[in-house]
């Protein structure tokens, strides 16, 4: 056999091993981000992308990790579901059942979006499920905010246009934009910005967000050792945000790699993600 064929065959059963077992399961990152407007400690875990996903038997596995680091808030960053015409939103109003007794912070991805504007083809499943969801208790922040309470820490949620999610193109977004659908930000609130695309992390820094957190991109679905992942969902290779954290003037972003997947079921060298995220107040500096 020709030893070029022969290392295919072995790098493809490699990778098709490798796949398997990372879409099947999901690590913990941790960040810890400091503020001078932030006036009390807060633990949050960010989940992203769940797109239906579930890690065991109604995603106890999931679920529990969830409940071991017992989280102050949870907010959600977009796309717990997979949005397709006649397909149930049961799984992932059984997930949130099962985590309701958190407060739960929910902005909403492009898959929420699209049931939400097209209801010639999905019915109520939009307003079914948003009500569903805020009869647990669940915060949905269709560009609205609320405070934390006890905090000045202020969640605005961020459902932007269709247009900025469309594969091979790019819109600019601006930051009379962000106000006209936001209201403006209070900048003498600590604000976290709920923003499932994390392309327009310049204008959520410029619009006065204090920590953007996102998702979306799926960790570039293909993550490569130096490189980072290969692919964004508007299929741009080597998207300049995959996953992490980033900075801009007083701004950062934490962006998830998610959890899930939709369409094809691939993660290479890039298990799911649960994000947790430590806000504490910047440390008072003293003088002899």
């Amino acid at each position: 056999m020709n030893y070029l064929l022969l290392f295919l065959i072995v790098m493809i059963f490699v990778f098709g091993v490798i796949i398997s077992v990372d879409i099947s399961r999901f690590v913990i990152r941790d960040y810890t981000v400091y503020s001078d407007k932030v006036d009390k400690e807060l633990d949050i875990v960010m989940l992203a992308d769940l797109h239906d996903k579930e890690f065991g038997k109604d995603n106890y596995k999931l679920i529990d990790t969830i409940k071991k680091l017992d989280p102050d808030i949870i907010c959600a960053a977009g796309d717990m579901l997979t949005a397709r015409p006649g397909r149930s939103t049961d799984r992932a109003l059984k997930f949130f059942s099962y985590i309701s007794d958190y407060k739960i912070y929910y902005g909403l991805g492009n898959h929420e979006y699209r049931m939400k504007i097209y209801p010639e083809d999905y019915g109520v499943a939009y307003p079914d499920y948003v009500l569903a969801l805020r009869e647990m208790g669940i915060e949905v922040l269709e560009n609205e905010h609320l405070d934390v309470e006890g905090t000045n820490i202020r969640i605005q949620g961020l459902m932007i246009d269709r247009m900025y999610y469309k594969r091979f193109e790019h819109h600019e977004m601006t930051t009379q934009y962000i106000d006209e659908i936001t209201g403006g930000l209070d900048e003498s609130k600590y604000n976290i910005l709920l923003a499932h695309n994390p392309e327009y992390f310049d204008a959520y820094a410029e619009s006065g967000a204090d920590l953007v957190l996102s998702g979306h991109v799926h960790g570039g679905i293909v993550k490569l050792p130096f490189i980072g992942g290969v692919i964004s969902p508007r299929l741009k290779l080597f998207p300049k945000y995959d996953g992490g954290i980033y900075e801009q003037g007083r701004s950062q972003m934490i962006l998830s790699r998610g959890l899930g997947y939709h369409t094809l079921p691939v993660r290479l060298f890039n298990p799911g993600e649960v994000i947790r995220v430590k806000l504490l107040p910047l440390a008072p500096k003293y003088t002899e």
